[in-house]
């Protein structure tokens, strides 16, 4: 079982840049891949980031193709966290992001994911 906690939302302008952490407790974290989502008002809950690591094929990241050149994942196994760096944001970024996790390996669909944080409000003033 992994309890997941997400921080760092809040409200930027457009082209500005966030920074989310989440927090992972409760498992061991290196055999988990982590993801974010995101889900903006009447919208379907969407794929945005994942990163997986094990020590034969080191670190895999894949994302949606929205946040491509933008946003950055990446995760630090000694502090149990995992990030998403957002640059340039856009309005159309605004949403709630969540983490989750799932065993070993990386996925993009949300039912792939058994583990979800509470969600952290992103807004992108334009």
């Amino acid at each position: 079982q992994v309890r997941l906690v997400e921080s760092g939302g809040g409200l930027v302008q457009a082209g500005g840049s966030l920074r989310l952490s989440c927090a992972a407790s409760g498992d061991t974290f290196s055999n988990y891949a982590l993801g974010w989502f995101r889900q903006a008002p009447g919208k379907e809950r969407e794929f945005v980031a994942a990163i997986s690591w094990n020590s034969w094929t080191g670190t895999r990241t894949i994302y949606a193709d929205s946040v491509k050149g933008r946003f950055t994942i990446s995760r630090d196994n000694a502090k149990i966290t995992v990030y998403l760096q957002m640059n340039s944001l856009r309005p159309e970024d605004t949403a709630v992001y969540y983490c989750a996790g799932r065993p070993f390996t990386i996925a993009t669909m949300t039912s792939d994911y058994p583990y979800w944080g509470q969600g952290t409000q992103v807004t992108v003033s334009s």
